[in-house]
């Protein structure tokens, strides 16, 4: 129904909605008195609430917990079970870490300790080495120092100066008898040119040889170059 202003010349049209699509609360105009929804509707709005509600409970209680079928149980066992099996793999391994890390550190310390010993080892061959080189210049010293003297050493014979003995003065090594005889001959002569000769009875005689000449000593021990 269309309704007129009686303000002149300017037309106001109004809709008026119709009773059955009227919302729950309906303003008129101003001071108009709001209007409640029927006791049909009220009653509907109910029933579709409680079978919203009825109908959730009835989804929730059909489908199963996930967690109570044997499948998941199965699987969250075969977790657990790796899970074990990682952790005793990761701590068998820590373990082996730590020995090795000990391990390493241990050769470590030995190879420093073994590289002191060899250090000391070396030093004790060279101070070896050295010793066995000073023992080795003594014996050649004392061989040679015992063949001269062996070569200077003149027993009991007779000996040509200059051929089987060398020249120069020679003393008894010890105190000789009343029996030691000895002669200077002229080599050659078959002792029949004597240079010079004694019987000394004792003490220890000394001789001056010189080359042409033999000697001989009967008795007396041994000479020693002097």
């Amino acid at each position: 129904m269309n309704t007129e202003s009686s303000t002149p010349g300017t037309p106001v049209t109004e809709d008026v909605a119709d009773p059955a699509e009227t919302p729950a609360v309906e303003l008129a105009g101003p001071g108009a008195v709001p209007r409640r929804p029927s006791r049909k509707k009220r009653v509907l709005g109910v029933l579709v609430a409680v079978a919203l509600l009825a109908g959730g409970t009835a989804l929730g209680s059909t489908f199963p917990d996930p967690k109570a079928s044997d499948a998941y149980r199965s699987l969250a066992d075969a977790r657990a079970g790796a899970e074990s099996e990682r952790d005793s793999i990761r701590s068998g391994y820590d373990s082996i870490k730590s020995d090795y890390e000990t391990l390493q550190a241990g050769m470590a310390d030995k190879e420093t300790k073994v590289q002191a010993r060899e250090t000391e080892v070396g030093q004790a061959e060279a101070a070896v080495k050295s010793a066995e080189a000073a023992v080795k210049k003594r014996e050649e010293a004392v061989t040679a120092a015992e063949k001269t003297k062996a070569a200077n050493t003149v027993s009991d014979g007779t000996w040509t100066v200059a051929k089987d003995i060398t020249a120069g003065t020679y003393r008894a090594t010890a105190d000789v008898g009343s029996s030691c005889y000895w002669g200077i001959y002229e080599t050659g002569s078959n002792g029949g040119n004597i240079i010079e000769n004694d019987l000394p009875g004792g003490g220890r005689p000394s001789v001056a040889l010189s080359a042409g000449q033999d000697f001989k000593s009967s008795r007396c021990g041994t000479w020693q170059k002097q």
